[in-house]
């Protein structure tokens, strides 16, 4: 490039404008029975049925979440019932882990269900029946601490000086008398 000469030609430039008076695929009338318009239908009703399966499948997966806590119980069940009914570290351990799974489950139900969020679906029953059934195993966690004799159930267990309560057995069925 030469002194005092600012613009530059250049060798190699591409243009996309077209300003040819030759026709376009866009001026070509379409064949007789085509149309744009229902090709354009179609494609709508295909993505339409894609995301209606994808919503079925969305919601059937968010069922089987809310569903599995059913698979704890009977594994933690059994658990419990292997532990027995005295207090030593395993029974201890077994009762908090019983404790600790849906305490968990139950802080993290907005995660739990978030790959399954669709403004076609509605996450509410699943999410009900998931709370709900982590509340029963709430619930389980809480009756074998109760087995264990670990919650306080008496007074006696807040008030030191007052004496234990008796537990009373009956042993020919009947019905105690006052």
């Amino acid at each position: 490039m030469e002194k005092g000469k600012g613009v530059m030609a250049r060798k190699w430039a591409v243009e996309f404008t077209d300003n040819s008076s030759a026709p376009s695929s866009r001026d070509i009338p379409d064949p007789p029975g085509f149309s744009r318009s229902s090709s354009d239908q179609e494609d709508s009703a295909v993505a339409r049925q894609k995301k209606d399966a994808e919503a079925n499948w969305k919601l059937q997966k968010a069922w089987e979440v809310a569903q599995s806590p059913l698979k704890n119980f009977l594994m933690m069940g059994f658990m419990m019932w292997m532990a027995g009914n005295t207090v030593h570290l395993f029974s201890i351990g077994i009762t908090v882990s019983a404790l600790w799974q849906p305490i968990n489950a139950l802080q993290g139900v907005g995660k739990v269900f978030e790959p399954y969020k669709d403004s076609k679906i509605d996450l509410l029953g699943p999410k009900l029946l998931f709370i709900a059934l982590n509340l029963v195993g709430l619930g389980i966690g809480v009756w074998k601490l109760n087995t264990l004799g670990l919650l306080p159930t008496h007074v006696s267990d807040w008030v030191s000086s007052l004496p234990p309560a008796q537990e009373v057995e009956f042993s020919g069925g009947g019905v105690p008398l006052h």
